[in-house]
């Protein structure tokens, strides 16, 4: 935030100018994705990562392509550094955040019930959800590319509903009075409403900006993701509708309160319309949460709750170990003693991203996770301050980044409500998020200093100062050609 401000502070002087410009370069604003290589390669990476569209084909998923993705983008960013950005992004507060999570996932294995487990799960998982947040992160050097990033997420999200409209199947599961989505290959229904409502506020973003053929396939995109949450049947999911529906309309500036309103209503129709039977009925048991099988049975949310807040306690400082939420029901939960001797064991998953967080990382894991959802909601809306209000009306680019600094919180909002439900303090979307405001941080600095050169985006200028390949690549030719001059000069 420092660094954002103290560039504001430089170029405010210049904000008349600034406004006249955008005026004048309006027309001529490129806001295009970008196709270099690295950002190429985390574009199908982001796909696969977030819609899971391998699974759909095993022979693609034998080859396990987001492991092959995440190396080849490694490799490729240490040999051409060019295609990063030149800002720490650690000096950011979303990734730092995220390094510390790291850093605490690490000592919860050392210190929880079984290494073993936290060690594989951070191997085999945890670690590429890293990596490829700040690959998300050090990629993003202006305007375009975290464009391209959102766009990634929002194909995601298109493939998804696409899958659940038209691939997977719906049944009636036990205990739901609707039929639903089922036997999901990629996420449950209750997972995917999560990801679902990271995405309709960024699909929203991209509308305030798109013309032509590609705003009417943001628009079927959305129309896809509200049938998806109601197919879904998820309880969570339609908090999580409902909260992002709230906080379109109370957090969203620069967008008229009439076209916010026609559109959460369209969303809300297009939902209406798609709710399977039983759905309302389904929906109505969130009024009485005392008849319902989590209040009462031993595996019900409630009690599950319980236990994870006594894990809290008994474990307060590194807690349980990363991922090893569900070894402790099997191993210590005081429900053991309540079980018949040969009677089943389910080994129970926390069902609530807030509870797995401090269970499995302890209370500073849960107060550091928690700074990273609530500080993306506040953070986007303090540095939506200091921007120029020009840019509300400005060229493209400018009115992306003002977007931003509105649909980011709403998104963040929708992973914070329906999170709540599920599993997902270790995966993917918010870790996500954390990669796309530290590039909000980047790509406004960067506007605030280059405003609208060459086309509208200031990017030219930054691109051509070093048109040549990584200084890695250089090198390694540099040696080549000092190797080959010197066989040729040996007798």
């Amino acid at each position: 935030m420092s660094e954002v401000a103290r560039a504001s502070s430089l170029t405010r002087p210049g904000v008349a100018s600034g406004a006249s410009r955008s005026r004048v370069g309006a027309a001529a604003t490129t806001l295009s994705l970008v196709r270099d290589p690295l950002r190429t390669a985390l574009f199908v990476l982001t796909v696969i990562t977030i819609s899971r569209v391998h699974q759909h084909y095993p022979v693609l998923e034998k080859f396990r392509p987001a492991v092959i993705l995440v190396i080849a983008s490694i490799g490729y960013a240490y040999l051409n550094p060019r295609y990063l950005t030149r800002a720490n992004v650690l000096k950011f507060w979303p990734m730092r955040v995220v390094a510390a999570l790291g850093v605490l996932a690490c000592c919860s294995a050392a210190f929880g019930i079984s290494l073993g487990g936290s060690a594989l799960f951070i191997l085999n998982s945890y670690a590429k959800t890293l990596a490829y947040a700040f690959l998300i992160a050090l990629s993003i050097r202006h305007v375009r590319d975290l464009f391209t990033f959102v766009w990634a997420y929002v194909v995601s999200c298109g493939i998804l509903a696409f899958f659940s409209l038209f691939i997977f199947g719906i049944a009636k599961s036990n205990g739901s009075y609707v039929t639903r989505l089922n036997n999901l290959y990629t996420y449950d229904s209750n997972d995917l409403g999560v990801v679902m409502m990271v995405g309709l506020p960024l699909t929203l973003l991209l509308l305030t900006v798109e013309r032509g053929t590609k705003k009417w396939l943001l628009l079927f995109i959305l129309i896809g993701i509200s049938a998806t949450m109601a197919r879904s049947g998820s309880r969570g999911g339609f908090l999580g509708f409902i909260a992002v529906g709230a906080a379109g309309l109370i957090l969203v500036n620069g967008v008229p309160a009439v076209r916010r309103l026609s559109v959460i209503g369209g969303a809300f129709v297009v939902l209406a319309l798609g709710a399977p039977p039983g759905y309302w009925k389904q929906m109505g048991t969130i009024l009485s949460p005392k008849e319902d099988y989590n209040y009462t049975d031993i595996d019900g949310r409630k009690a599950v709750m319980e236990r994870g807040i006594g894990y809290m306690s008994q474990y307060p400082v590194f807690g349980l170990g990363i991922d090893n939420f569900n070894r402790a029901e099997c191993t210590i939960s005081p429900k053991i003693a309540s079980l018949h001797m040969n009677g089943p064991m389910r080994c129970t998953p926390p069902h609530n991203s807030y509870l797995q967080a401090g269970a499995e990382l302890g209370v500073p894991g849960l107060l550091i996770w928690v700074s990273l959802v609530i500080g993306g909601v506040v953070a986007p809306l303090r540095l939506r301050r200091r921007l120029p209000r020009s840019w509300r009306h400005g060229t493209r680019s400018e009115q992306f980044i003002y977007g931003a600094t509105s649909f980011f919180p709403v998104a963040m909002v929708g992973f914070a409500v329906p999170s709540f439900f599920v599993s997902f303090a270790w995966m993917d979307p918010v870790y996500f998020m954390a990669a796309l405001l530290t590039g909000l941080h980047i790509a406004v600095r960067v506007q605030l200093e280059h405003g609208d050169r060459d086309g509208g985006d200031g990017l030219s200028k930054i691109d051509s100062s070093n048109r040549a390949s990584g200084w890695r690549v250089r090198q390694s030719a540099r040696y080549s050609t000092l190797r080959a001059m010197a066989t040729r000069s040996d007798p």
